[in-house]
């Protein structure tokens, strides 16, 4: 009997999503430009947020680049890094490595400090899921930035793995100065990152 359906990757794959499968399918075409993430081989999509999170993700970018290079850390875009198994990944809006990457895939290991713009529509996987997949492979560092134009608000934080899950080192809002000592050295007001 012949399958009256045809092939479709986000069906037919489910559960069984591996960086092997996904240099294979992705990204699928017909299909707007998205982040896919995996966790235990269930595949998550999410639209790339407005121009406010890339606009945000490119200042602070330059905001760290000069502490970051001074302790010999590399600051990327929106890498693949892998969570410790091959079908675990996650992909933040800028990721600092102690290395420098090539290929598809980052491993966790050389991670330093990924960084997550809250965005309304993955809200829960950047403010719980993915900072406890961070935690579970031992990444010291998480950085999370929200950015409300509306209101002319912008919010950074820095939070540390202690013992398994992460602290609030230092946090900053627009008109104040966001400053941080580790991994590196960083001194900015976060409303530099809103695009006005």
């Amino acid at each position: 009997m012949e399958n009256d359906h045809p092939f479709d990757p986000l069906i037919d794959l489910d559960g069984m999503w591996t960086v092997e499968v996904a240099e294979r399918y992705l990204p699928i075409p017909g299909l707007p430009l998205v982040k896919y993430e995996c966790w235990d081989g269930k595949l998550f999509m999410a639209p790339y947020e407005a121009a406010r999170n890339s606009y945000g993700a490119i200042e602070l970018a330059a905001a760290l680049r000069q502490g970051a290079r001074e302790a010999g850390h590399y600051i990327y875009g929106t890498v693949n890094l892998t969570m410790g198994a091959l079908d675990r990944w996650i992909q933040p809006d800028l990721t600092v490595l102690d290395s420098p990457q090539s290929g598809t895939w980052a491993a966790a290991e050389h991670c330093v400090m990924p960084v997550e713009f809250i965005s309304p529509t993955s809200r829960r996987r950047d403010q719980i899921n993915k900072p406890a997949a961070c935690a579970q492979v031992g990444i010291e560092w998480f950085m999370t930035v929200e950015l409300d134009a509306a209101r002319d608000l912008a919010v950074v934080e820095l939070r540390r793995l202690v013992d398994g899950q992460y602290q609030l080192v230092t946090r900053a809002m627009s008109g104040q100065r966001f400053q941080m000592a580790e991994p590196f050295a960083a001194d900015f007001d976060p409303a530099d990152l809103l695009a006005r």
